[in-house]
């Protein structure tokens, strides 16, 4: 029985995978710091052990008691558009704690490094955005995925270090966390609709993104390593069709039936247009269609009701002030 390391696995996507990566027949581990992951999202039926990617001490402690075969690196601080006011503790937690398991994984002579990175390595570039696109990443938290992705290709070119990169985008689903109010648009509007509040945009809305169910990204993610031709590679994983960001709140609204109501802020430094292509994943892995943007709303939209609202927390580290969104400053 092959032996998985998941990062992140009591986070989002994280927890997903380590689930399906266990259904798939293996032995998981799964390890969390639990900044942004909560103990109720770990699967069951996986070892759980709770500490930091940046912890040397706590990582190598993992690899003393087991062997791993596979390492799925889902571990990050995710919120690209606050990472411009928390660079250090962007680059830290990113990057650096991704260097820390290439070294381990290319000591310990892993099978396969799994890395999930973003669609924000992009930037602005021509969409649908596809894998042979030269990055152009303009936030910390693109540039720190580019990072590890340029690391993990010189780590297999000298070390030969087998390794596959997904870039997902705009994930959504039942464990997202939100009462996340950096990240996570639809989390973050159907917080505001369940408390009573208006959904808050900032700009007109007319910013597009492909908006991804969980389904069809975490599976794809777990078979990576059992899929031999996916080895050395980039794959956008995720879905097809982009929506504005104001469609996708008229579309929160019909899933809580009741009518839109939304707040306009002032815009922010973002990415207007970012979705991409997947005829390249399609090709190596054949993932079903993936779940429409209407079901996969109304799924997420029960979960939310079932375990009722969540009260916003402010990110307490943060580094830099200047230009700040309002809405994003403590107490607001």
């Amino acid at each position: 029985m092959p032996r998985a390391l998941v990062t992140g696995a009591a986070g989002f996507i994280g927890s997903h995978v380590a689930e399906r990566c266990a259904r798939l027949g293996m032995d998981v581990v799964g390890v969390d710091d639990l900044s942004g992951g909560f103990l109720h999202n770990i699967p069951a039926g996986i070892e759980f052990r709770e500490g930091s990617v940046v912890d040397t001490g706590f990582l190598a402690g993992l690899w003393r008691e087991h062997k791993f075969d596979y390492v799925y690196h889902l571990a990050a601080y995710a919120a690209e558009g606050l990472s411009h006011f928390i660079r250090r503790y962007n680059y830290t937690t990113n990057l650096l704690g991704s260097v820390n398991l290439i070294n381990l994984a290319v000591n310990h002579d892993v099978k396969c490094l799994v890395f999930t990175s973003s669609i924000a390595v992009y930037g602005t570039n021509q969409v649908p955005m596809t894998e042979d696109l030269t990055p152009q990443p303009e936030d910390p938290y693109g540039v720190s995925k580019y990072a590890v992705e340029l690391d993990l290709k010189a780590a297999h070119d000298l070390f030969g270090l087998p390794y596959i990169v997904f870039r997902p985008h705009n994930v959504y689903g039942e464990r997202q966390n939100i009462a996340d109010k950096y990240r996570n648009v639809i989390g973050i509007f159907m917080n505001q609709v369940i408390r009573g509040e208006p959904m808050t945009i900032f700009g007109d809305g007319t910013q597009t993104r492909a908006f991804s169910y969980i389904d069809d990204v975490a599976e794809v993610i777990a078979r990576g390593p059992l899929t031999p031709a996916a080895y050395q590679h980039v794959f956008n994983v995720g879905a097809d069709h982009p929506y504005s960001v104001r469609e996708l709140a008229d579309e929160v609204a019909r899933a809580f039936k009741v009518e839109p109501n939304v707040r306009l802020l002032p815009p922010r430094n973002e990415v207007l247009h970012a979705f991409a292509s997947h005829a390249k994943v399609a090709r190596v892995f054949a993932p079903p269609e993936p779940v429409p943007l209407e079901r996969g709303i109304a799924r997420m939209a029960a979960w939310v009701r079932e375990h009722g609202p969540g009260r916003p927390v402010d990110f307490s580290a943060i580094e830099i002030e200047r230009n700040l969104p309002a809405s994003w400053r403590r107490g607001a």
